[in-house]
């Protein structure tokens, strides 16, 4: 009998061409990946948020490295903003993610090792829902117990919330960059706040 359950069920799944399998088939990833796929991405990479979309530009270059290093700000420029916190062209080339990422890309964090100058971290703040992801440019204090400072690669300044980012804000580090693919969650996010907002 159990047996034969099984065999139905993962035919009604696996081989049956019907909108009720399609649905089960969608509700049923969305379990794994929330459920399973995630939290184990998490506990391997030592964090709570493997995986972050990129849902601003405040991370972009405006054409090739030399265009936004000479010319990214204006009057001013994104050389002269970094170079008052002693980081030079040579020092952040050297850098992860030297050439920016786009809105839309996904990034893969790491956690478990203290960030330094120049990596690009991913940390919560209280006045808004969505995490923020931009470079350290200075840090203080002592390992384990660190505070940063941060600055969006494409911003001219820094934020007021960025003066003082404590290491427990810290969710990771982004070590991986898959351009595009956060495009279908922020897409989602778009329909939901427009249905939401037909009903609303």
């Amino acid at each position: 009998m159990a047996r034969s359950l099984w065999r139905r069920f993962w035919h009604f799944i696996w081989e049956e061409d019907s909108a009720a399998s399609w649905i089960v088939n969608v509700i049923l990833a969305f379990i794994i990946i929330k459920f399973i796929v995630y939290p184990g991405l998490g506990w391997m990479l030592s964090t709570t948020h493997p995986i972050v979309a990129v849902v601003s530009g405040s991370m972009e270059h405006d054409g090739s490295f030399d265009q936004w290093w000479q010319n990214g700000c204006g009057l001013s420029s994104q050389e002269s903003l970094y170079s008052a916190y002693g980081i030079n062209k040579t020092q952040f080339k050297d850098y992860p993610q030297d050439n920016g990422f786009n809105k839309g890309d996904i990034m893969i964090l790491k956690g478990g090792k203290d960030p330094e100058i120049g990596d690009v971290i991913v940390y919560s703040i209280s006045e808004q829902p969505d995490p923020i992801i931009h470079r350290v440019v200075s840090q203080s204090g002592s390992p384990g117990h660190n505070v940063y400072k941060t600055k969006g690669d494409h911003n001219c300044g820094v934020n007021p919330f960025e003066e003082h980012v404590d290491q427990s804000q810290v969710l990771g580090r982004a070590v991986i960059r898959v351009p595009w693919l956060g495009w279908v969650k922020l897409a989602f996010m778009q329909l939901v706040w427009w249905v939401m907002s037909l009903f609303g």
